[in-house]
């Protein structure tokens, strides 16, 4: 029998688990369980296909390779300091399983039902009611714990929680790489090999930093975070996609309060969602995906009008006009409100119609030098003498992507847009 199971990756090219040791056919069981397998289901980005029609990639892949790198980022500092089999097993479990928790089409369950998928992943690991919690307590009883600590971020040593999460961990590391690639978007390629080689930690301060020669490389990652926020993770396609979906999702919610009749698989877990309510984490881990085009596919029959109009759009493609509000901020009221007011005229509901797009809480997104110090990046300043300093600090071009970026959209169905053009064009000149 073979004593390895090879992934053939088109980021890392090949991801390998050596199952002839008990840590490896720990993470090979793991691999193999439904809640891992469940992630080939779940887009890793997404709607970003309606604006990337390349970007079909899955969180099980992105998932793969978070191993791949925890593991060589473990490999490289296990030659220097002094790390413990069973921490390093624990941060290799939770770069593995860090997304088991995530909902269907990414974010867009999160923002209509009210939770955070790491809640669920948290919970899925810590569970005796999931394969993976089953098999990590099988394995070891502290492991399940070891392993939602890192995923939590409260994990100690942090400076092994950190390789998980912080601002730059094997989750970022991974996901820009396979994101830049699969959307053809070139803006995420950076010198991973190099930030690997770069990495140290910071024992009196339990934290991880960059050598000296590693800073033009950490450099070079912020920007692609940077670039790929605002050109691909941020698209107006994509966000237009997730706006129509979103509406579908409330359409059919207010019908179900109102007690008029929704399709749904009976019996299914997705029939609980309807009602409006989180769903209990067994529920949770049966959607995906697909559940979801399943639905809308029915829907797009519904008697309903509005629910049965929203479906066809999303599934064919018939997104949202997306217009930039650049205009001067006084001039922003009015407009909106005239925006509202000609899709209503058009006989369409702005409930479901209009949506102002608003995105300012950029600064979780992007790299900032904030309170949380357990969330900033460090490195050496100098080779002959160095002390660690936190990269903004010594780094003119970091500093520069610091600066304020919002995002004030209005979308509205396509149909208006000479309409809507005309009026954008009046308040800009009249502004």
């Amino acid at each position: 029998m073979s004593k390895e199971r090879i992934y053939r990756d088109p980021v890392h090219n090949i991801i390998r688990i050596e199952t002839d040791t008990p840590d490896g056919a720990l993470l090979a069981r793991l691999v193999d369980t439904a809640e891992f397998q469940r992630l080939r289901r779940i887009r890793q980005l997404g709607l970003a296909h309606f604006a990337y029609q390349g970007a079909e990639h899955s969180r099980f892949t992105h998932s793969l390779g978070v191993m791949h790198i925890a593991s060589r980022l473990l490999k490289k500092l296990g030659r220097k300091y002094d790390i413990p089999a069973e921490h390093q097993l624990a941060v290799r479990v939770a770069a593995l399983l860090h997304d088991i928790g995530h909902g269907a089409f990414s974010h867009v369950l999160e923002t209509i039902l009210n939770f955070h998928h790491e809640d669920f992943t948290v919970e899925a690991v810590l569970s005796v009611e999931t394969e993976v919690g089953r098999i990590l307590r099988e394995h070891s009883p502290e492991l399940p714990e070891d392993v939602a600590a890192i995923i939590r971020g409260d994990f100690k040593p942090m400076a092994l929680a950190q390789l998980v999460s912080s601002q730059l961990d094997a989750d970022r590391m991974d996901y820009l790489l396979r994101d830049s690639l699969m959307t053809g978007a070139k803006y995420g390629i950076y010198d991973h090999e190099w930030i690997i080689k770069s990495l140290e930690i910071d024992q009196a301060r339990d934290r991880l930093y960059i050598s000296a020669r590693g800073l033009y490389a950490v450099e070079a990652y912020l920007q692609a975070r940077y670039y790929m926020f605002r050109q691909v993770y941020f698209h107006r396609t994509l966000r237009s996609a997730e706006v129509v979906l979103n509406a579908v999702l409330r359409r059919a919610l207010e019908l179900e309060n109102r007690g008029e009749s929704v399709w749904r698989a009976e019996g299914t877990a997705f029939e609980h969602i309807l009602s409006g309510r989180k769903p209990g984490l067994l529920e949770h881990l049966e959607i995906d995906d697909t559940d979801i085009l399943f639905h809308i596919k029915r829907w797009q029959h519904s008697e309903d009008a509005v629910l049965a109009d929203l479906s066809r759009r999303f599934l064919n493609r018939v997104l949202f006009k997306v217009f930039d509000l650049d205009m001067p901020e006084a001039a922003r009221p009015l407009f909106l409100e005239r925006v509202r007011n000609a899709v209503r005229n058009s006989g369409l509901d702005p409930e479901y119609y209009f949506v102002e797009d608003v995105a300012d809480d950029l600064d979780y997104y992007f790299y900032t030098s904030g309170d949380d110090s357990k969330n900033h990046i460090y490195v050496e300043d100098g080779f002959s003498s160095p002390t660690i300093r936190e990269i903004s600090e010594i780094s003119a071009a970091v500093r520069g992507l610091q600066k304020g970026y919002k995002i004030h959209r209005v979308c509205f169905p396509n149909e208006l847009t000479e309409e809507i053009s005309m009026l954008y064009h009046g308040a800009a000149q009249t502004a």
